[in-house]
């Protein structure tokens, strides 16, 4: 991809920062399309995803950061995204760091490789927490296009042995883009699980 995923990446976690203030505390026990998460899992994870893309825009490796984030207490999830998210707009700024070698959990690969990976994670994830609350807002087309594409070019079509994500499944007739990337992605809409 030769696209610089940093805007996309800002309007994706700008689109993911509304959403996640829509959530109350009486849907963290809601399920999402991510069978192992419910809502307050799913918020963990997004949070700690968004940390660990921060130190590797800052430092160049992630390995050791968690993807989960057990110190947000339940009225602080859209606080604790903010945060994340503002460092990790910070620490993606430079056309170095784009440039450079970046190590992250599937090996090392160029920053705006990483960066566009993280883009889909964020993507997917406002989708599968739109999903499971009952979709409050509109999501911008134009960033699961974009992930549809990162994810069509990084994970097999067949079954994913040690990746996080199912094999893909059919998308239904005439599906929008959210729902052709959740499809890709292994993810069936709750409404049809």
């Amino acid at each position: 991809m030769t696209t610089d995923p940093r805007p996309l990446y800002a309007r994706a976690t700008a689109q993911a920062a509304r959403l996640i203030r829509t959530v109350r505390p009486e849907r963290l026990a809601a399920p999402t399309p991510c069978a192992e998460y419910d809502v307050c899992a799913l918020l963990g994870h997004i949070v700690g995803g968004t940390r660990r893309i921060a130190v590797v825009g800052e430092t160049g490796e992630g390995q050791g950061e968690p993807m989960t984030a057990p110190d947000v207490p339940d009225d602080g999830w859209a606080e604790a995204y903010d945060e994340a998210r503002e460092r990790a707009l910070r620490a993606w700024e430079s056309d170095e760091r784009m440039a450079s070698s970046v190590t992250v959990p599937w090996g090392e690969v160029p920053g705006r490789a990483a960066l566009s990976a993280y883009v889909m994670e964020i993507v997917a994830h406002t989708w599968d927490l739109s999903e499971a609350t009952g979709r409050p807002l509109a999501l911008d087309p134009e960033l699961a296009e974009f992930a549809l594409a990162a994810a069509r070019q990084a994970l097999p079509e067949g079954p994913r042995e040690g990746r996080p994500f199912d094999a893909p499944v059919p998308a239904p007739e005439g599906a929008g883009a959210y729902e052709r990337l959740a499809a890709w992605l292994g993810r069936v809409p709750l409404s049809r699980a």
